[in-house]
């Protein structure tokens, strides 16, 4: 029997797996040592040394182009690194790529859902594909669609979802086996506010009982909500790595000015004097007076 019956819960064993691992709680859930990629003479990702604590909901920015989800699908083996190593949960993940899927979830940028399946369809399909019994699977299922709201939507092909219920579909699909880890590219991206504030109580909910979340989003506002820790890349290169009290304080040391008006600094503005500079401390006096 699994610890839990919750299917977020991170502790929700696998049913019908033959391999049960467990992980003492000092092992960090992701590391990354000089972590590489390249496409041709083209350098996506280079050299970026990270380390997530369990339990930590980890926000990784940057701007366009800078490499996050480059890195992402490094993290949970859709792209193999040029160089460099990843270990999740302590596990290699270049030596033991089954293991390591087995605790992570992971809800892509592009969702890569099957549209001609209902929603139901296409979580049992999960379900099994994680090793799932067909019981757990079924109740699993129905309580995530309960819990997304779209139990009432059993008819309706995944091709005619709106996009925010495709989101959800996808971060169910991407729980529905209880993963240790949960990585996220974008999941805000075109999501209504009703739809928005499911997944963030769903996160929520699993960062409070012991999960790791690795999140990657341009809504900064929700960054700065939800995480506790925050690393910045750019061109590739990792230039910010801390909590978002240690990212403030950098920023104020230096510029010893601050905002000029003894404002506590958005994540907004951290990120973008890290970033771009100091205009995002005092923006700049220019404006475009041609426009309204």
């Amino acid at each position: 029997m699994p610890p839990t019956d919750d299917p977020t819960h991170p502790e929700f064993a696998s049913a019908g797996t033959s391999i049960a691992i467990c992980f003492p709680h000092m092992v960090p859930a992701v590391t990354t040592t000089g972590l590489t990629r390249r496409f041709g003479e083209f350098t996506a990702v280079q050299d970026v040394n990270l380390t997530v604590a369990p339990g930590q909901f980890f926000g990784f920015l940057g701007p366009n182009g800078a490499g996050k989800s480059t890195t992402i699908k490094m993290l949970t083996g859709l792209l193999a690194p040029t160089s460099g190593s990843i270990q999740i949960l302590g596990l290699d993940a270049a030596t033991n790529p089954i293991e390591v899927k087995r605790q992570i979830g992971v809800v892509p940028e592009g969702l890569a859902l099957f549209g001609r399946l209902t929603a139901a369809e296409y979580l049992h399909f999960v379900g099994r594909m994680y090793g799932l019994d067909a019981a757990t699977t079924a109740a699993r299922t129905t309580e995530l669609l309960d819990f997304m709201s779209l139990a009432g939507e059993t008819k309706k092909l995944i091709t005619d979802f709106s996009h925010g219920m495709q989101k959800k579909l996808a971060l169910a699909a991407a729980v529905i086996h209880g993963p240790r880890i949960l990585f996220l590219d974008e999941p805000f991206e075109g999501v209504d506010a009703i739809a928005s504030g499911t997944l963030k109580a769903m996160l929520q909910g699993m960062i409070a009982r012991g999960a790791t979340i690795f999140l990657t989003s341009h809504v900064l506002e929700i960054v700065e909500r939800l995480c506790t820790h925050i690393a910045i890349i750019d061109r590739g290169h990792l230039i910010a790595n801390g909590s978002l009290e240690e990212l403030r304080a950098g920023v104020q040391a230096r510029n010893p000015e601050g905002n000029g008006n003894n404002q506590i600094l958005t994540l907004e503005q951290i990120f973008l004097s890290i970033v771009g500079g100091d205009p995002a401390i005092a923006p700049p006096e220019q404006e475009l007076s041609w426009l309204g």
